[in-house]
């Protein structure tokens, strides 16, 4: 199977036509415009330090629907202590950031590059990727960051300096999501931690259906802030 080779040009190959696990296309640049471009079209940058850049679009897909969100009965009690203050869009480059220093089992290093960084950073500036904060007192405990576009969301990485503290994050978020109406949550490919969360494994036909679907409605522009539900034990800030 053809692996591509992008230039200068604002275009992806089908994604329909790429590998099952490797990559559709290699090259092109991470200029914002090209990172929307390959989002829309389900196709995502994945690559290590000193390689090309590397765009996938594997089958199957890992997805999770807001509402169908899992918690198990120990994380809920968790969630009912209210363990962390909660934010969104606060703290985006040192989400980045933590993230990409976060060790990962059977990872030599990170996927998160500077040219990564700086790219996902601008896409931020542009109110299109968001990051969500978990602090214990000042201090930055864990949180996540993405893209999001019309009514899905694009997961990119998470992180956690305290136990929990992305687990919390994660579901307040997420459930933040369902209450926006951004159903479709992309956890590109599959992990044993996303899966406890209610996360399944989808047919690429089938995911790339839904994200068409999904872009037909506005997207919603950061900065984003938590509109907590009235009653909420977790503890976020507006």
């Amino acid at each position: 199977m053809p692996v591509y080779l992008l230039d200068e040009r604002l275009a992806f190959p089908p994604p329909e036509t790429a590998p099952r696990a490797g990559p559709l296309a290699v090259g092109g640049d991470l200029h914002p415009d090209r990172l929307v471009l390959a989002y829309s079209l389900g196709i995502f940058p994945w690559y290590g330090p000193g390689e090309p850049i590397q765009w996938y679009s594997p089958d199957p897909r890992m997805v999770l629907l807001s509402d169908e969100l899992r918690v198990s009965r120990s994380l809920q009690r968790t969630l009912r202590k209210a363990p962390f203050r909660l934010t969104l869009d606060t703290a985006f480059q040192r989400v980045v950031d933590a993230c990409a220093a976060t060790p990962r089992p059977g990872q030599a290093g990170t996927w998160i590059t500077d040219e990564m960084k700086d790219a996902y950073l601008e896409l931020h500036r542009r109110g299109l990727a968001h990051s969500a904060e978990a602090w214990s007192d000042d201090d930055l405990a864990g949180g996540l960051y993405g893209v999001s576009l019309g009514a899905a969301f694009f997961g990119e990485s998470m992180f956690a300096n305290v136990p929990e503290a992305s687990k919390v994050a994660f579901v307040a978020f997420t459930e933040q999501l369902r209450r926006w109406g951004i159903r479709l949550v992309d956890c590109q490919v599959y992990t044993e931690h996303l899966a406890r969360f209610g996360a399944t494994e989808w047919p690429r036909g089938e995911f790339l259906a839904a994200l068409r679907s999904a872009l037909e409605h506005p997207t919603r522009v950061g900065p984003w802030s938590f509109e907590p539900p009235e009653g909420s034990d977790v503890r976020q800030d507006a």
